[in-house]
């Protein structure tokens, strides 16, 4: 027969165990309270009125013909094929211009965790897109593409490129390079400061060990370097990814979406429908629609990252 004893809880032990929940399951969220009550105000309360707006019919130009629509202003975005067109370009724009700035941002930041000379005014130069406001970004980059006044097409002529110089935005089947090419620019920064920062907090010991053990340089970059960037780069891809699929600025300032919707994205769309149609209840519909799989998106990735950790 096995007996068994009760245990006797002392008083200070139960006072004990309170101090601990307070300490660490409640007093944290009274230091933390502030900022929810201000992200709660400046992002749930507009995101659950966005939501809102897209189960109604918002129509400016047709004031008395507003409320409560159900889900017509999404089964009218399921047959909407400009917005399936600004869905495709909007994968193809996010794609190469994460892909591009990914690996020239890494790039640079390899170098710049090395030592050379001016490498201070270098790093200023590398990191001075960053510093530059879209719209400007934009103009610039829409005036080299100029076939008139910017140079980009006469090189890319002399080069063979073009077969002559003429408007690149113009052209359906190019003119998304246009902005990614700008978005290349302007990203690359971002990259370069996070992974560098990631490279700078890597234990010099390790390098030291693997090139006494007679490692070669790619077997220091991918069993060292690589697995101590992995978790910063699925966080910084994640959320550059979510940043360029929502970034309509450059789109809209070269080339307006146009031709033809060929460089339309979803933000892009979002933001014609709302402020040129003035239909701010299917504009809503079509941003719940991109909150939607930019959330799957992130919940994959990060479900990745996880399983990619445990191995």
């Amino acid at each position: 027969m096995i007996v068994r004893t009760r245990k006797t809880v002392m008083p200070g032990e139960t006072r004990a165990r309170r101090s601990l929940y307070w300490q660490y399951m409640v007093e944290p969220f009274l230091y933390l309270s502030p900022a929810i009550v201000l992200i709660a105000t400046v992002m749930l309360i507009p995101l659950t009125i966005g939501i809102s707006y897209s189960f109604q019919s918002i129509e400016l130009l047709n004031p008395f013909n507003t409320g409560w629509v159900g889900f017509e202003n999404y089964q009218q975005l399921w047959s909407d094929r400009k917005f399936w067109i600004a869905l495709e370009n909007t994968f193809w724009w996010t794609f190469w211009s994460i892909s591009f700035q990914f690996l020239l941002g890494l790039g640079l930041a390899l170098l710049l965790n090395t030592e050379f000379f001016g490498k201070k005014l270098f790093q200023a130069l590398v990191f001075l897109p960053w510093a530059v406001p879209t719209f400007l970004s934009a103009l610039t980059w829409a005036w080299l593409f100029n076939p008139v006044i910017g140079p980009l097409p006469h090189w890319m002529a002399s080069l063979g490129i073009l077969s002559e110089p003429y408007n690149i935005m113009g052209d359906p089947e190019l003119a998304m390079w246009g902005p990614i090419v700008a978005n290349i620019w302007f990203g690359v920064p971002f990259f370069a400061i996070t992974l560098l920062a990631a490279l700078q907090s890597i234990p010099g010991e390790l390098y030291e060990a693997a090139e006494i053990d007679g490692a070669s340089s790619w077997q220091i970059f991918t069993k060292i370097t690589l697995p101590f960037l992995a978790p910063m780069i699925a966080i910084t891809v994640m959320l550059r990814t979510i940043w360029i699929a929502n970034f309509a600025d450059l789109i809209y300032v070269m080339t307006g979406g146009g031709p033809a919707n060929s460089t339309q994205i979803v933000s892009s769309y979002i933001f014609t429908t709302a402020f040129r149609k003035l239909d701010f209840g299917y504009a809503s519909a079509i941003a719940v629609a991109l909150l939607g799989i930019l959330m799957i998106y992130a919940v994959v990735l990060l479900w990745l990252r996880k399983k990619l950790v445990k191995i």
